[in-house]
């Protein structure tokens, strides 16, 4: 297994537990990007990257990082990471699930930028791994 693919999955493993207070995984200078809709969120540097996830947390009484199905190491530089994200919303009360991807891009042992897709499918066209 490759140290970019243990790093991942270390970054997972806290996820999984709800754990998302280390950011020792992140460059000084990440890039954050949540592929939403029209309108991609953006975010540089770790506290750009945790502002951006409190606000998006914000709007869920509960929400879990899922079980990941997939860890797929796409080249030397990136790792894609296929699973299923659930939650409560905090306004409507509604109970969701869907299918998430994110893309890790490494550099110096260190992630980049973090790209993250709700929709997994949009992820695999991106990235031209459509099924």
């Amino acid at each position: 297994m490759s140290a970019n693919l243990e790093l991942v999955r270390s970054i997972y493993a806290d996820w999984e537990r709800g754990d998302f207070s280390h950011a020792d995984w992140a460059h000084s200078d990440i890039e954050f990007v949540r592929k939403v809709e029209l309108d991609p969120e953006r975010a540089e540097g770790i506290a750009g990257m945790a502002q951006m996830w409190r606000r998006w947390l914000a709007g869920w009484d509960e929400f879990r990082t899922g079980k990941v199905e997939e860890y797929r190491e796409l080249d030397q530089s990136r790792v894609l990471v296929t699973g299923r994200n659930s939650g409560r919303g905090k306004a409507s009360g509604a109970e969701v699930e869907w299918e998430f991807a994110n893309v890790f891009e490494l550099r110096e042992g260190r992630v980049v930028r973090l790209t993250v897709y709700p929709d997994r499918n949009r992820a695999l066209a991106d990235l031209g791994l459509e099924d």
